[in-house]
């Protein structure tokens, strides 16, 4: 048995992660911010597939809580598995956010800073105690930290940045075995940056006219991926970039 803990898990991508995973065999430990119900219904699918889960509250945007956060996990595990470790993390949780270069805030900029890049990294830190040596680590960036467009400066730079701390982390992780691999989806139909691409038409027929294989991404192909990452059919994989985004701008 494996346990795998999703940060952003109760919806969207994180959701797909989490159900693919349980199919796959796995528990699975998920994050959400503020939407409880969301988080139970998550539970509930895992558990119709016959794994066990649980839900804690995770603000990444603060890091002052990653302590009692790591004490909660702790307590999860031992309550629920009678284990003192867990063995995948999927540091997903995220926001998305179109502005200008010149119009983005420094208010702006250090949220989208603490969410994806800063949380990542310490939340990282706060629970490499609580993985198995032998575990994995998939952290989520995007396209955009390859491909640029406009507006995505602020958000694109910390993907930037985490895909930079991916390859640190296989280094400097690797006398514990741990694997670390970073995935990068492209634009995918959900409700992120607001819905954009699954509720404009005229914005996914674009994305679907930029894209090889001819149309957006759903959130099972993301969440598939994850699942096939973290399998063992990939365990020599790491410190590696792995884009799912259907061949856009190619």
């Amino acid at each position: 048995m494996t346990i795998a803990l999703v940060t952003g898990g109760s919806r969207g991508l994180g959701k797909s992660m989490c159900v693919h995973l349980a199919a796959k065999g796995h528990d699975i430990i998920l994050t959400y911010h503020t939407n409880r119900a969301e988080a139970d219904d998550t539970v509930a699918q895992i558990e119709r597939a016959g794994r066990k889960a649980v839900a804690l509250q995770l603000d990444v945007s603060d890091s002052s809580t990653f302590a009692a956060f790591g004490d909660g996990v702790r307590k999860a595990l031992t309550d629920t598995w009678q284990l003192e470790r867990f063995d995948y993390l999927v540091n997903n949780a995220g926001i998305g956010t179109w502005t200008p270069f010149t119009d983005v805030t420094e208010e702006q900029f250090d949220r989208l800073m603490n969410i994806h890049f800063k949380g990542t990294f310490f939340l990282t830190q706060r629970l490499l105690p609580l993985m198995n040596d032998g575990g994995r680590i998939l952290n989520i960036s995007s396209g955009l930290a390859r491909f640029s467009l406009p507006g995505y400066s602020a958000y694109a730079s910390m993907k930037g940045g985490v895909e930079v701390l991916t390859r640190y982390l296989a280094l400097e992780l690797a006398p514990r075995k741990i694997a670390v691999n970073v995935l990068a989806p492209g634009a995918i139909a959900t409700d992120f940056g607001g819905g954009t691409v699954r509720d404009n038409p005229e914005v996914n027929a674009t994305i679907a006219s930029q894209t090889s294989l001819g149309r957006v991404g759903l959130p099972d192909d993301i969440g598939g991926a994850v699942a096939a990452i973290l399998s063992d059919d990939c365990r020599w994989l790491n410190g590696q970039r792995i884009e799912f985004s259907g061949g856009i701008h190619l």
